[in-house]
């Protein structure tokens, strides 16, 4: 043991050191305690949480936790950033999206804080012909602009340059990316005949006259959006950017041309450390593809904070998830970073929401400092071998994808579709049990809260991957609530029966209380089954006290002309109870059972 100085600040340093083993044991003593008898790896992992794509996350890493070597900032395999100085001479790029013809948004965007914009045009946007208008008063030679066109993408291009032009843009101070994505725009649409010959005529455009201009963007949004896990995501965006090399390097260009014409685009999610691994083993992806293809292998991401997260109801919270995502996209080390405002899934974003989210990229940046430090995550045992795994997982989905024929063949052929959508069902499960909680929607809903309204956003593409949503099972609950509340004036109730002290019935209470009203059903509390105007009543109580008075409350309950009588605990046997809720039951299945009987439709 190393002997270090006396300058009072010792820690531990009169103690032996402790091996992993010995905590093994200890940890094994404390689950033994709790009914589980285990030891030493098994006792580690029973305090393992499984992830999605076989991955684990342990409860304790350390130096043995090897990982290869990171290499340094700005070079191969760029694991800890595609920049050897990585975003510390100004922070990221701010980047805000934009979906309608309000010039007003843009400016105000641009003067307090936005640094590129992100304009959808043509389907899903506004019209093509609307660019000019939208631009007008920005400065064109300092703002870097991102389109996101569709099949209207060369038109689009075509009109942006002519604005370029119109407006003096030197050639060579024009920033931003055209937005191609023909497999993207397929994988949103099903639309299998987008001509790759004007985007390869684009891209040969901006390598020869337009050194600050790329051309394509290889989008992993859908993928995500679609209910894709991490490893999918990356697997999905390794496989499109290859297409797009062998389709450009087809068309004349030289490798080297190619590569310089992507921008990659991930989503970055509130799980803070999946999103800073996943950016990171994105990177050394790509530089593995690129040092096979004889390429530089840096890779250009912009981040957007995900849409999948984002609830309807009780829309602040969506502040919260964004401020992580957004932290865990510039820990990751994004070039780019779009926060979407927290009303993006109710509709077009009002100006405090725009406000919002710009500024919560510019409190981490200027206030919080992140920008300051070279990827703060780097030599962190969990996150260096989280990358690894992930990397590992995102590799084989890659190499399934080829093996089918490519990105094309496989969307075509309906493969990745159907590993989308199984990872998905078994998301949606662990959401309708609420051992993923959505806060604000599935624990500690708020039936009392205005909704928030706002002009209707442009319809999105579809027709291909579907896009979904972690809220979207309880927002048809609630959905169903509100209708009966329009209807009836009153929300469907249900009665909870609290039996003996507050110390006893509490915790389940309150339980049952936020299980029912993540169905829009309104728990009542106080008074009797009879003036509560409910159907249906609750149990609520410790498993001593159901053992003494279950059956005989239940048959009281049911005499005042209860329908159904559930119990807030464990499955057990007391006479008269119906049906059972407690941590880890089906909760969609129970509020959609229960409204229907109801007859809440």
């Amino acid at each position: 043991m190393t002997v270090l100085p006396d300058d009072g600040l010792s820690l531990a340093a009169e103690f032996p050191d402790a091996t992993h083993e010995q905590w093994q044991r200890l940890v094994a003593g404390v689950l033994r305690k709790s009914g589980k008898e285990v030891s030493d790896d098994a006792a580690e992992d029973a305090l393992s949480t499984t992830l999605e794509d076989g991955l684990r996350a342990r409860p304790l890493y350390s130096a043995l936790d090897s990982a290869p070597d990171p290499g340094l900032p700005g070079f191969a395999p760029f694991l800890r950033g595609g920049r050897a100085e990585g975003n510390t001479l100004g922070g990221w790029d701010v980047r805000q999206r934009h979906t309608a013809a309000d010039n007003g948004a843009v400016l105000a965007d641009l003067e307090n804080g936005v640094a590129s914009l992100w304009l959808a045009v043509g389907a899903g946007g506004f019209p093509v012909s609307s660019l000019g208008p939208v631009l007008d008063g920005v400065y064109l030679d300092l703002a870097p602009l991102v389109l996101e066109a569709g099949r209207e993408v060369e038109p689009a291009a075509r009109e942006l340059l002519r604005i370029y032009e119109e407006r003096g843009i030197a050639r060579d101070a024009a920033r931003g990316n055209l937005g191609a994505d023909p497999l993207g725009h397929e994988a949103r649409t099903g639309d299998d005949g987008f001509d790759f010959a004007p985007v390869a005529a684009l891209a040969r455009l901006c390598a020869e006259e337009y050194p600050g201009l790329r051309a394509l963007t290889v989008d992993a949004l859908p993928y995500h959006e679609a209910g894709g896990s991490a490893a999918q995501e990356l697997g999905s965006s390794l496989a499109t950017g290859v297409a797009y090399l062998r389709e450009l390097t087809g068309a004349g260009l030289s490798v080297e041309q190619a590569a310089a014409q992507l921008e990659f685009r991930y989503a970055a999610t509130a799980d803070q450390f999946l999103t800073i691994a996943k950016l990171r083993a994105a990177r050394r992806l790509w530089a593995r593809v690129a040092e096979v293809c004889g390429a530089p292998g840096g890779q250009v991401q912009h981040a957007v904070t995900s849409p999948v997260m984002m609830s309807r109801r009780d829309p602040w919270v969506n502040m919260l998830r964004a401020t992580v995502a957004t932290l865990a996209a510039g820990v990751g080390g994004a070039e780019s970073v779009t926060v979407l405002p927290f009303d993006h899934a109710i509709g077009l974003p009002d100006a405090f929401a725009r406000r919002i989210a710009r500024n919560t990229s510019t409190i981490l940046v200027e206030e919080s400092h992140l920008a300051r430090v070279i990827d703060p995550a780097g030599g962190s045992w969990y996150v260096e071998r989280l990358t690894d795994e992930l990397a590992h997982a995102g590799w084989e989905f890659f190499q399934r994808i080829e093996q089918e024929g490519g990105q094309a063949a496989a969307l075509r052929s309906g493969r990745v579709g159907e590993e989308l959508a199984a990872t998905w069902a078994a998301r949606s499960a662990k959401l309708a049990k609420r051992r993923e909680p959505v806060t604000g929607v599935s624990e500690f809903p708020n039936l009392a809260e205005r909704s928030v309204a706002r002009e209707p956003a442009p319809e999105p593409p579809s027709g291909g991957l579907p896009r979904v949503r972690r809220d979207e099972a309880y927002e048809a609950l609630r959905a169903r609530s509100d209708a009966h509340l329009a209807a009836t004036g009153n929300r469907p109730r249900i009665f909870l029966a609290a039996l003996g002290p507050a110390a006893a019935h509490t915790a389940r209470l309150t339980f049952a209380a936020n299980l029912f009203q993540a169905g829009g059903i309104e728990p009542v509390t106080d008074g009797t089954f009879e003036d509560s105007g409910a159907t249906e009543a609750c149990l609520c109580s410790s498993d001593a006290l159901y053992e003494e008075q279950a059956a005989e409350v239940t048959a009281s309950l049911k005499s005042a002309g209860a329908a159904q009588v559930f119990l807030a605990g464990r499955p057990g046997q007391y006479p008269g109870v119906d049906a059972y809720v407690f941590a880890g039951c089906d909760a969609v299945a129970v509020l959609s059972a229960t409204l229907d009987r109801m007859g809440v439709s």
